[in-house]
């Protein structure tokens, strides 16, 4: 039954892949956890935790169109498996760094950013090997439930994986949190080497040059408006709007401590939890376009509400409605992504995606460290709402497709 909300679950190597990328998420949010609040202790500058958004960022960008190439070359169940165990060396490295007396001090901090770099070049290859992938075991017709279910699955996993590694980070220390990553990163390794969707993605006709072979993403991407302008809308609206790598700084002037810090990374994802299943649970947006524009406007809005809140339980319920409308955001580009994409280019074009989803994300917490550290905290995260709120209005004014779409 294709019209079940629960079809895409019936699929055994679905299944397989949701708990696999989900364990690689409850490791991967945790260590970043760790990282965020290790690092910000010993330097107290703002201007660090936007450095480790850099240095993930950079490698994560310059590999992504590579990896888009080889994840449409390569049997994508390899690729998922070799980008996972490269995640999984990042951690241990990070483990061996924290046991061995100082390795890491405030004035020398950069082996975390060479580990971050590393770990970022993993992920640049397995990301996009899972999206092909989750998009091979499935028939097309289940894409925008089986999307539903695959983010709130990773929603529910950057839930548990940030607010673990606080409370881990609080009573057992960094050492220990990153002895139980290596173990999740491990079991996640054994399982999606259990997957039993073994097909390398047919050759093209014709062999184009390598060089022609990473532009046709992009050009793809830039054929398709209503793409572009999702991604674009996404990018800017993260670049400026995210206040997740500045989590650290406010939990220090919010008092809450590393199990704060924890919740608070959590949070977003709690509300991206409860989005993701309901959506899963009702017919496609008859509004797409108009619903993508006033969620964005929304996570701008909560954005400048954050800024403002000076309870910590006041902050978290901001950051939950942020995650409720980010994943509407998700869920529409996503789809859009799924749905128009031959799939003979699913791995270039989700890694011309990942340039826009790491260039909002990991630059954007570079942004925000050097804003922070120009402006201060609390005013760069008020600046970041502003303009997500102006790259809504200049977004639906320059592409008004996007902005009259209706049912996916």
């Amino acid at each position: 039954m294709t019209d079940s909300p629960y079809a895409p679950l019936r699929v055994p190597d679905f299944r397989r892949l949701l708990l696999s990328n989900g364990m690689l998420t409850v490791a991967r949010e945790a260590q970043i956890v760790v990282i965020g609040w290790q690092v910000y202790e010993l330097t107290r500058d703002p201007l660090t935790l936007g450095l480790i958004g850099l240095a993930e960022a950079l490698p994560f960008i310059a590999v992504a169109l590579y990896a888009g190439h080889v994840a449409d070359r390569v049997e994508r169940r390899l690729l998922a498996l070799a980008g996972t165990f490269g995640l999984a060396m990042s951690a241990v490295v990070l483990l061996i760094l924290t046991l061995t007396p100082g390795a890491i001090v405030a004035e020398r901090v950069w082996p975390v950013y060479l580990v971050v770099a590393l770990s970022a070049t993993a992920r640049s290859f397995s990301r996009p090997a899972f999206f092909a992938l989750s998009a091979e075991v499935i028939p097309r017709e289940l894409y925008p439930r089986a999307i539903a279910w695959r983010t709130s699955t990773w929603h529910l996993a950057a839930v548990v994986g940030p607010a673990t590694g606080g409370l881990m980070y609080g009573f057992v220390g960094p050492a220990a949190t990153y002895g139980a990553v290596v173990i999740a990163m491990s079991l996640s390794l054994a399982v999606i080497s259990s997957v039993e969707h073994r097909v390398k993605p047919a050759p093209p006709e014709e062999e184009v040059p390598l060089s022609e072979s990473l532009q046709s993403g992009i050009r793809f991407v830039w054929s398709e408006p209503l793409l572009l302008g999702a991604m674009t809308l996404d990018l800017f609206a993260v670049l400026f709007g995210g206040a997740v790598a500045l989590l650290p700084a406010f939990a220090k002037l919010l008092e809450a401590g590393p199990e704060g810090l924890g919740l608070l990374r959590a949070a977003p994802a709690i509300g991206s939890i409860a989005t993701g299943i309901w959506i899963a649970h009702r017919p496609p947006m008859r509004r797409a376009g108009l619903a993508l524009f006033a969620s964005v406007a929304a996570f701008g809005g909560c954005m400048i509400l954050f800024a403002l809140s000076r309870d910590f339980w006041l902050s978290f319920a901001v950051l939950v409605a942020s995650g409720v409308f980010d994943n509407v955001s998700v869920v529409i580009r996503s789809t859009l992504l799924q749905t128009r994409t031959p799939e003979h280019l699913l791995g270039r074009v989700s890694a011309v995606n990942q340039i826009f989803i790491g260039s909002s994300n990991e630059i954007g917490a570079f942004e925000s460290g050097v804003a922070a550290r120009l402006l201060g905290v609390v005013p760069s995260v008020l600046f970041g709402g502003v303009m997500t709120l102006l790259v809504v209005g200049i977004t639906a004014w320059r592409v008004p497709k996007l902005r009259q779409l209706h049912e996916l």
